[in-house]
């Protein structure tokens, strides 16, 4: 990690990543103590993906998050750590997924491993290696320090070998556990490990007649034909029924931490009784919220619902998708386009909080309790902070209708002069996704309303006590407080209808900027102009 100062264990920041970075602390140690030393060894911590459908938001998610306790615990203990991306390529193809191509290809691999199935989009070996690709390309695009693994891979090398033989010898204990947790019909066939046909490659779900656990082989029978066959389960000619393939995991590589969704809270506690049985330690890790699409629903990679990674990257910084990973992991939240732009101007809240917080302290736990400590990894400086808060660049571009980016510079080089795309880096990407959100999202919305009387009475008085700043360059606290009498002069109670009336009848949406900001940037006489325009638009009519 960049930031590998430590802290005294009394001076934890207030953050979710350090108290799971405690735990994994904790973990490692038991381990030490259990196994004569072992703590030595840096902690391992693991993300999975099943790479049946492409990768999504979710994904990046849990790499993110598990990166960043990753990064607390370093601070914490000075220690050494891993990040593993763990693909279950070896995985059956059990459906194919909504928002592929070539989808009746792909129903003719149902029950193959997806690292046998053909790339339904001809750019990669299989369709696994497709989505494997996908994968690292966006978690290299986020500059995230992992090592990739294949599951094909760690069984055809033999990485697994010992760990599969263990399997065989408590087989029938491993049985105890799964069995009670599975209706009649799927118990009649279930078996913790699955051959593939030696003649179809199919991942066969059957019951094992009989196994050697010396010979590292399990005898099984052809279901449509009778025939009988003798697979060993070392080399890739087998793999694990994916609950027992998790605790295989954990104990073949001595896992440490891995986080989970809610919906397999049941599958951590049945695979950590597994990973007992063969003679590990279950990892710790912390079981995240799922995301919510539009409709609220749960967010699913086979049905390509919610946002993508590249949805939201066309429309903010990759650091505000980082934010919004950041907060509440065990809340649930809704992931949209909506969320955006609050998501944006909070990170760039805590960007301006961090850069305080580093100079008066800058091994102190504030900081590195403060969400953009994280997301900048450890290095927070002057290049990621925006002077002009996302959404009133939204707002400007709204008012002014604004095309390109150079619409919007036009305003904000008349209200610094100082500032530049050179000089503020952030700014200027900023300015480039708020056009883009504008077009694609704002200005479809734009909807006005008349103003009523007294709303009326009160943008005639805002324009008029407007015009005695036009020769002046007022800032925005001035600006701001003067609105705030003029509110209070035409009694609007409670005082936000005032500002529901700014945002409706002059810009046309529902919530808008810091009202007194937005004039300091957008300029006095051209406000002035805005609200004679919807007067006057309100009299037509």
């Amino acid at each position: 990690m960049s930031d590998s100062r430590t802290a005294p264990l009394s001076d934890i920041p207030r953050a979710w990543p350090f108290e799971e970075a405690r735990k994994l602390a904790e973990h490692v140690s038991t381990r030490g103590n259990a196994s004569g030393g072992d703590d030595a060894r840096p902690a391992l911590l693991e993300t999975g993906y099943g790479p049946s459908g492409l990768p999504h938001i979710g994904t990046f998610g849990e790499v993110a998050r598990t990166s960043w306790v990753r990064q607390a615990y370093t601070a914490l203990t000075g220690r050494p750590s891993r990040l593993l991306a763990f693909s279950d390529d070896m995985d059956a193809l059990r459906k194919v997924p909504d928002n592929v191509p070539q989808r009746e290809m792909l129903e003719k691999y149902i029950g193959q491993p997806l690292s046998r199935v053909p790339d339904p989009f001809g750019t990669h070996e299989s369709f696994a290696a497709h989505n494997n690709a996908r994968l690292c390309a966006f978690l290299d695009s986020f500059g995230f320090e992992y090592e990739f693994a294949s599951s094909t891979a760690y069984y055809t090398s033999g990485r697994f070998d010992a760990a599969l033989k263990r399997v065989l010898e408590v087989h029938e204990d491993i049985l105890e556990v799964i069995l009670p947790t599975l209706g009649a019909e799927r118990r009649a066939t279930y078996s913790p490990v699955l051959p593939l046909h030696p003649r179809t490659g199919e991942v066969m779900q059957v019951k094992m007649d009989a196994m050697d656990p010396a010979a590292g082989t399990v005898r099984w029978t052809d279901p449509s034909t009778g025939e009988v066959f003798e697979t060993p389960v070392t080399g890739g000619h087998a793999k694990m029924q994916w609950k027992a393939d998790w605790a295989m995991r954990w104990y073949a590589l001595g896992v440490d931490y891995e986080m989970s969704g809610k919906d397999l809270i049941d599958s951590v506690r049945l695979s950590g009784r597994i990973c007992k049985i063969l003679g590990g330690t279950p990892p710790a890790g912390l079981t995240y919220e799922l995301f919510l699409d539009e409709q609220g629903q749960k967010i699913s990679k086979s049905k390509g619902n919610g946002l993508s990674v590249e949805e939201w990257l066309r429309y903010a910084p990759p650091e505000s998708l980082g934010q919004f990973m950041f907060n509440q992991p065990q809340r649930a939240k809704r992931l949209y386009f909506d969320v955006i732009p609050k998501t944006a101007d909070e990170y760039l809240a805590h960007v301006d909080k961090a850069l305080s917080q580093q100079a008066d302290n800058p091994a102190g736990a504030e900081l590195r309790a403060n969400p953009a400590w994280f997301i900048l990894r450890g290095q927070v400086g002057a290049e990621a902070a925006s002077p002009v808060p996302f959404g009133m660049l939204l707002n400007l571009a709204s008012v002014a209708n604004a095309e390109t980016p150079e619409v919007l510079w036009g305003f904000i080089r008349r209200y610094d002069a100082a500032v530049s795309p050179e000089t503020h880096p952030m700014l200027a990407a900023m300015v480039r996704y708020a056009v883009a959100y504008y077009a694609d999202f704002v200005r479809p919305a734009k909807t006005f309303r008349a103003p009523s009387e007294q709303e009326r009475a009160a943008l005639v008085d805002l324009a008029e006590m407007l015009r005695g700043y036009e020769a002046e360059a007022p800032d925005a606290t001035a600006l701001q407080n003067a609105v705030f009498e003029v509110g209070k002069r035409h009694a609007f109670d409670p005082l936000r209808n005032w500002f529901g009336c700014l945002y409706e009848v002059l810009l046309g949406q529902k919530e808008g900027p810091r009202f007194g900001g937005f004039v300091a940037l957008y300029g006095v006489r051209e406000t002035i102009a805005l609200i004679e325009a919807a007067l006057l638009r309100d009299r037509q009519d």
